[in-house]
């Protein structure tokens, strides 16, 4: 395919990834609404959003190497009618259990639409000339990331439109990407008669995943972190995880391919891409928070604030990929933009409810270049070192950590940030004079416009100050990143589609 005819298979592909990655920030602002209306619990407001990780993470792997298998065409438009049908079954829900479970369903499709996107792109480009294409995609998530948030607080808040519209947003765009990659993607597909599936690894995969997310959900709130209950689910993720292993080692067409994980490159790849995980999501949720409650702005401005951390992700993303087309070379660009993010979040570690918005934006700003140039570009390190015939693994497994490991690192800073947040309260009333048991403003309850005057001035300051403690803890699992870089080997990258 030509420049021209890329681009235009592209767009549609850049269309189903964005909407893919907005279906989950754009119900973010409106999900205390929804569950308001639907008579729901706070334990079932987690799990709506619990079931759609869960499944989007769990099944990404298996994506991936079905993709290798069958059609990557026809497994796109499947993804794409799953998460159309499983849309408009959000939007009429009438319980909260129903929209638990359409949105599980949706966390499948979403999981599909991600990994296949990369997977096509791979079968389409040489790795050398992804790089110029990398933009694209930075774009689109950065988008997606920050402008998800706003464009559901305008739905929510429009009279003529209201929160089922969350929902049903996704769809005309979804169908309209589905009817132009019909036209416009032609990919060479190889059939494989002798095929199949590995469907006990595949099952033991998602199980271990689904019991340690779990646990990454609930532990520091159900159950404390050392505790009986830890003990199980840790445990026995570790034993099913294992009996995967056993399995994947075996098997002629292994789900997760570990010929490829355990070698150098991609496994150092990986690792960094932990840390830029943790970044994407980490970043976007806890800065959205500190603007909101630390500094009182409200969601629209928050989300306004934010564009310093979608603009370094723009435009990093674009100039270090047609850099790395140009070049060939692509550690170069890996090691800067990890560092660069290091560096960001240890500027925002110095942040409190005072700090200067410039200060703030330069912190963003090292942030977004920082994933800019540094997570397609693991991507292609991993997918260089791969045959065409398992691209669709190994794109799998690397977007399957990023996910896991960023929602681990949102887990981990959210505890650390609700125990900071307590604290400080706590200390902020006593010199006042309140009793913190008998205020009920331990930090528990985010409606911090109906507190008193001066017990808001305090859970603001708390706010504000404890969230520079959680980017110091990012600062450092980024530096693991800058040291899986470094390790990196110095090679080109080829100038074809397959080795």
């Amino acid at each position: 395919m030509d420049h021209r005819h890329i681009l235009r298979a592209l767009s549609g592909l850049l269309i189903v990834l964005f909407v893919a990655m907005i279906s989950t920030t754009v119900v973010s602002v409106a999900l205390p609404q929804i569950i308001g209306s639907l008579d729901g619990t706070q334990s079932q407001y987690t799990w709506v959003v619990t079931a759609t990780l869960l499944a989007s993470t769990a099944s990404t792997p298996i994506w991936g190497k079905l993709a290798d298998l069958f059609s990557k065409k026809l497994l796109l438009q499947i993804a794409i009618g799953l998460f159309v049908v499983s849309s408009i079954a959000c939007g009429f829900a009438q319980s909260t259990e129903q929209l638990i479970g359409f949105r599980a369903v949706q966390g499948l499709g979403m999981g599909a639409l991600q990994v296949l996107v990369q997977v096509i792109i791979a079968a389409m480009i040489s790795p050398k000339e992804r790089g110029r294409y990398n933009g694209y995609l930075g774009g689109v998530m950065a988008v997606a990331t920050v402008g998800g948030p706003l464009l559901g607080g305008f739905i929510t808040d429009a009279s003529w439109l209201g929160w089922r519209w969350c929902f049903f947003i996704a769809v005309p765009f979804t169908l309209l990407a589905s009817v132009m990659l019909a036209r416009t993607l032609h990919l060479a597909e190889v059939r494989r008669p002798d095929t199949k599936v590995d469907y006990l690894g595949a099952s033991l995969i998602a199980a271990g995943v689904s019991l340690l997310l779990l646990w990454v959900t609930f532990v520091g709130g159900d159950f404390d972190w050392i505790s009986w209950q830890t003990g199980l689910m840790v445990g026995g993720s570790v034993l099913i995880l294992g009996a995967a292993v056993f399995v994947e080692a075996r098997v002629k067409e292994p789900v997760v391919p570990l010929h490829v994980v355990r070698r150098r490159d991609p496994a150092l790849a990986i690792v960094a891409s932990l840390a830029v995980g943790m970044a994407m999501f980490g970043g976007a949720v806890f800065l959205g928070q500190y603007f909101q409650i630390g500094r009182g702005y409200s969601p629209t401005e928050a989300g306004l604030l934010t564009i310093p951390l979608m603009a370094g992700v723009l435009v990093s993303s674009t100039v270090a990929g047609r850099l790395v087309s140009k070049t060939g070379k692509v550690k170069p660009y890996i090691v800067t933009g990890v560092v660069v993010l290091a560096l960001g979040f240890l500027g925002l570690s110095f942040i409190d409810h005072e700090t200067p918005l410039v200060a703030v934006s330069l912190g963003m700003l090292g942030v977004g270049a920082g994933v800019g140039m540094s997570m397609q570009n693991l991507v292609l390190v991993l997918q260089n070192t791969v045959p065409l015939s398992e691209i669709g693994a190994a794109s799998g497994s690397i977007t399957f950590f990023r996910s896991l490991g960023g929602t681990m690192g949102v887990s981990v800073l959210g505890a650390v940030l609700a125990h900071q947040v307590a604290n400080k309260i706590a200390d902020g009333l006593t010199r006042l004079g309140i009793d913190p048991a008998a205020s009920g403003s331990d930090g528990s309850t985010l409606n911090v416009a109906a507190m008193p005057p001066q017990i808001q001035e305090v859970v603001r300051a708390a706010y504000g100050d404890a969230t520079g403690h959680i980017f110091l803890i990012s600062a450092c699992i980024a530096v693991v990143g800058v040291i899986a870089s470094l390790f990196l080997t110095p090679t080109k990258l080829r100038d074809s589609v397959d080795l």
